[in-house]
């Protein structure tokens, strides 16, 4: 099994800035891709950011395009998603996830943190 602890949200004024992480511990894969997802009350979940574990390829939704930068520490088995720039609309819970390679979906999931960016 795969642990997925988030941290690094809170409470921050529209133009603000917060780093979340995402620490993983547990089962190990060769190679997987991270993923960043929010869930805004009243909304489905949607895709935020994601990072391939070997080469460090990025993908961004457009919404976060140019504000949000997602990175990994292979080391430390963290990932990271600098939010600058925050706006109203970017409140939601955060959710780190993992894809194994070959699969077309994420199987496992942190527990969410909460950021709600004031106006």
């Amino acid at each position: 099994q795969v642990q997925l602890v988030e941290s690094g949200g809170g409470l921050v004024q529209a133009g603000g800035s917060l780093r979340l992480s995402c620490a993983a511990s547990g089962r190990t894969f060769s190679s997987h891709t991270m993923g960043w997802f929010r869930q805004a009350p009243g909304k489905e979940r949607e895709f935020v950011a994601a990072i391939g574990w070997t080469f460090g390829i990025t993908n961004y939704a457009d919404s976060v395009k140019g504000r949000f930068t997602i990175s990994r520490d292979r080391a430390k088995n963290t990932v990271y998603v600098q939010m600058n720039d925050l706006k109203p609309e970017d409140t939601a819970v955060y959710y780190c996830a993992l894809r194994q390679n070959g699969r077309d979906r994420y199987d496992y999931w942190g527990q969410g943190t909460q950021v709600t960016v004031s106006s």
